[in-house]
């Protein structure tokens, strides 16, 4: 076993022609630790993220292990736009905040009032050299996600997963629902796999004077997992299946869709006759 090789029993089972390739647009850990960390700690994936703002970038930049790689570009349609910047950096945005949708949410109105703009040149995805795979795609760009697939289609013609933010209430002027971010989504291949959060708020004037986070029933935003349609795998190559088991199984504890990954295949004999067998002993540890 080569010195570099990443030290994991699905893998060695796999055994892909390369590492898996992940590409993560707006890589500001916010929210806390990105879904793909345990896979790059495992050395199981390579990593480039985008991070426009310069002070985050550097901050990225300065702790980036050896397969990361961070990028100052603001990805989009490739035009430049006025990125506003809000008083809550998780909401600063290339759209441009709705004071209307935001004040019937508590500490919204303040969370988006915009304190500075700032003229932003966009790169399109397809055009962006530093990207030469892509299985992973992971976005969260506040309302932008639709021109940055629409602006690349090629790329996410080979890609196997998609986890992006969709919104059920749209708090930015002129931002694609749901249902727009889903439609293009399937146009490209994918179907919804799982959602990972669903943040939901209280709809003023009903409110919690002692949590501003507190919820009922309305959806406000969600982390959508797409994958490619597995109901059609005759359409992904042998690499395309091996890196959708890597990040189902990896990722998202999705051992169900990794098995049936691994079961073409057994079938296509691009993997070994008991590889099924094998995987069940995996996930067995794994549990």
């Amino acid at each position: 076993m080569k010195a570099d090789r990443p030290n994991s029993e699905l893998f060695s089972l796999l055994e892909p022609a390369r590492l898996t390739a992940v590409v993560d647009i707006g890589a500001n850990p916010i929210d806390g630790d990105p879904p793909y960390k345990g896979m790059l700690a495992k050395g199981l994936c390579t990593l480039v993220g985008f991070e426009p703002l310069k002070a985050v970038h550097s901050a990225l930049d300065a702790r980036k292990g050896p397969k990361e790689t961070y990028l100052p570009y603001a990805v989009g349609d490739g035009q430049t736009h006025v990125l506003n910047v809000c008083r809550a950096r998780g909401m600063t945005s290339l759209l441009k905040p709705d004071r209307n949708v935001l004040k019937h949410f508590r500490e919204f109105s303040s969370w988006g009032e915009v304190v500075r703009q700032e003229r932003l040149t966009t790169a399109r995805l397809d055009d962006i050299k530093e990207v030469q795979d892509l299985d992973y795609l992971k976005i969260d760009v506040q309302g932008s996600e639709l021109s940055v697939f629409r602006g690349g289609h090629a790329r996410l013609s080979t890609a196997v997963v998609v986890q992006t933010e969709v919104s059920f209430i749209c708090m930015y002027e002129e931002q694609p629902p749901f249902g727009a971010i889903d439609l293009e989504l399937r146009g490209l291949g994918f179907v919804p796999h799982a959602f990972t959060e669903i943040r939901r708020r209280l709809i003023l004037p009903f409110t919690n004077s002692s949590n501003p986070l507190a919820a009922m029933n309305q959806p406000i935003e969600a982390d959508v997992v797409y994958v490619r349609d597995f109901t059609r795998a005759n359409r992904m190559s042998d690499e395309q299946l091996k890196h959708l088991a890597l990040v189902a199984h990896h990722v998202y504890a999705s051992f169900d869709l990794a098995a049936n990954c691994i079961h073409h295949l057994k079938n296509r004999k691009a993997v070994a006759a008991d590889a099924m067998e094998r995987y069940v002993s995996i996930v067995g540890k794994a549990r």
